[in-house]
């Protein structure tokens, strides 16, 4: 998560790449190839996309949001649900974070559609008899993705995932955190952003035990990866079922050779392409306007 030199925007990083990866071990488990997984972890530095993800007759699909929350994403959101028939669909998501106050105003627009949220890589033709889409269980929600997540009516997140926090922070400034300089003005804006993003948890049913683990990491730290007791009892996951957010999903187990890389990145291990741990500030940040601007996660 290096906040990127040529973009040089001030603004709130919720610093760490907080991994929400998950592994849908009972929708989709598949895995993606090498070249695919690297694919996707260059997908996701990028500005959010959404996609809709169709899996007819036997399921009614989903939808795939990949990439870094900017001040557009809320819009593009919008123009990607204009005609569609959203409410009650399922968001898979594959995020390194972003803009704080963006993700906040996406993640209102989630609920109140009341979609359903997971984390996971769609892989298209992912073969087999059926050659349906599938949803890989190599998948990161970093930062404030994890917000997003909190937005789902119903959230699963599977014993694979890597889902990870970290403290918000000015983006201009998270590379060497403790040498810069600070303004009553820079004070302001960060508990004004955390104050919303403390509301916004409340409102979602989030504990908060969840801005608790948060806002005790600084940026000179690395992620804290939430255990599955802490997905507990931060509210993060409101069920065990893959099939209460992805059902008629065809379940393809992984086998026991594939879980080794990514046992290895839970532990700090790492296998490629997948980095096995975040780094300490976001890769890129975006623009979120103004002096008071909104928090931004910081991507890897």
């Amino acid at each position: 998560m290096r906040v990127l030199k040529s973009l040089n925007l001030r603004g709130w990083l919720l610093v760490g790449t907080a991994a929400c990866g998950v592994v849908l071990a009972g929708a989709v488990a598949t895995f993606g190839s090498p070249a695919r997984a690297g694919a996707s972890l260059e997908e996701r530095k990028l500005p959010m996309k959404f996609g809709w993800v169709s899996c007819e007759p036997n399921c009614r699909g989903w939808v795939s949001a990949v990439g870094i929350i900017t001040a557009d994403t809320p819009k593009d959101f919008d123009d990607f649900a204009r005609g569609r028939q959203l409410g009650g669909a399922t968001v898979v998501l594959d995020s390194s974070g972003g803009s704080v106050n963006d993700a906040i105003t996406l993640g209102r627009r989630f609920r109140n559609l009341g979609l359903l949220t997971t984390v996971g890589t769609t892989l298209q033709n992912s073969g087999g008899k059926s050659g349906r889409p599938a949803v890989a269980s190599e998948a990161y929600c970093e930062s404030m993705c994890v917000f997003l997540l909190l937005a789902g009516k119903k959230r699963y997140v599977p014993e694979a995932a890597h889902v990870r926090v970290h403290q918000i922070w000015m983006g201009d400034r998270a590379d060497d955190a403790k040498a810069a300089s600070y303004t009553a003005q820079d004070l302001m804006i960060v508990e004004r952003d955390i104050g919303r993003l403390a509301k916004y948890t409340f409102d979602m049913g989030g504990a908060g035990d969840l801005l608790s683990l948060a806002l005790n990491v600084p940026p000179w730290e690395d992620l804290h990866e939430l255990d599955a007791a802490e997905l507990k009892f931060t509210n993060l996951v409101t069920t065990d079922l893959v099939a209460d957010v992805l059902p008629h999903v065809d379940v393809t187990a992984p086998a026991m050779a594939e879980l080794a890389p990514k046992t290895q990145a839970r532990f700090g291990e790492e296998p490629e392409p997948q980095p096995a741990k975040s780094t300490k500030t976001a890769e890129a940040v975006v623009p979120t306007g103004g002096v008071a601007a909104p928090a931004v996660a910081p991507q890897k």
